[in-house]
């Protein structure tokens, strides 16, 4: 089993303040208590064998010789932004859902109450169970990383090993499967943070998050050595698609201005380089506009360049 490795790192390897802080979270989850000093803990919940660091806890804390490779790509061989996370497990998936959520749409909407709601291009609570399962699930014996691929339709999910045991793409597609762990501790580790809610229903809670998003729609299959998940969008019939189209035939110069506002409307976190991309134009180009519309009161800056997000005005305002 991979977890019960040993790869000879000691104690002053691990990061001590992410223990501290896994220990926190296990404790505030109630599902087991840890009191004692940090080794004894780790004892306990057998991250130390034998009086070894475990591979399950390198992971987790350590310096790991593994990585999640994410990208936001345009089309199969153009790409707009990428990173390589190459950190602890404990600091790795928060790294690479922040990513993701900077380049996935978001949308406010009212549904009668005072504040408007947030609607992400994906459900959040499924791409966080997606990311945990290639983390737990995956194949650490493997050279091969974790690799995420963000398109303008849809977000893959592909990390190196088949389905563990007997376990089978169609069963998945089930609600009454039966998980098979190839990576305990770390499943363990999850269960007691409550990233996991409980062996072996990932992909149930992924279905229920996807009811209220009728136009995704979930593929699950194995490819070679690898496992693949796709949430993609899902086509739209030819009389929804007309309209659409419509505003894009009219090439006059101010129709440029209105197709950035539309595109940031539909996507408030897009870059300015972005907009160029998506629309064929010079970065140069896609600048001045995105400053006299800031200037006419047409959109607003929210927020720093990091963190911050664009939002449309009405004609008044």
């Amino acid at each position: 089993m991979a977890m019960l490795l040993f790869y000879g790192s000691k104690m002053a390897d691990l990061d001590t303040t992410l223990i501290e802080q896994f220990f926190e979270r296990v404790n505030k989850r109630g599902r087991v208590t840890l009191r004692d000093d940090l080794k004894t803990n780790l004892i306990k919940l057998k991250l130390i064998r034998n009086g070894e660091i475990t591979y399950a806890a390198e992971l987790l804390f350590g310096a790991p010789d593994c990585a999640i490779r994410i990208g936001r790509f345009k089309s199969e061989a153009t790409i707009i932004d990428d990173n390589v996370v190459r950190e602890p497990l404990m600091i790795a998936v928060e790294e690479t859902l922040t990513f993701i959520k900077k380049h996935i749409n978001l949308s406010y909407h009212f549904d009668g109450s005072i504040e408007r709601k947030e609607r992400w291009q994906y459900p959040l609570e499924a791409l966080r169970e997606l990311l945990l399962n290639a983390v737990v699930h995956r194949d650490y014996k493997s050279a091969s990383d974790i690799v995420i691929k963000i398109f303008d339709d849809r977000i893959v999910f592909t990390n190196p090993g088949k389905l563990h045991g007997k376990l089978r793409v169609e069963d998945l597609q089930r609600n009454d499967y039966v998980s098979s762990l190839r990576n305990r501790l770390l499943a363990e580790a999850y269960y007691l943070t409550g990233d996991i809610e409980r062996y072996g229903t990932g992909f149930v809670r992924i279905r229920e998050s996807l009811v209220k998003y009728k136009e995704l729609a979930l593929k699950i299959e194995e490819i070679g050595d690898f496992f693949k998940v796709e949430l993609h969008q899902v086509p739209q019939t030819a009389p929804q698609k007309t309209p659409q189209k419509t505003p894009q035939k009219t090439p006059q110069k101010d129709s440029l201005r209105e197709r950035i506002i539309t595109l940031i409307a539909e996507n408030p976190s897009i870059t300015q380089r972005e907009v160029a991309t998506g629309l064929e134009i010079s970065f140069n180009t896609s600048r001045e506009y995105f400053k006299k519309l800031k200037k006419e009161g047409r959109i607003k800056r929210i927020g720093g360049r990091k963190n911050g997000y664009w939002e449309v005005m009405d004609e008044q305002g």
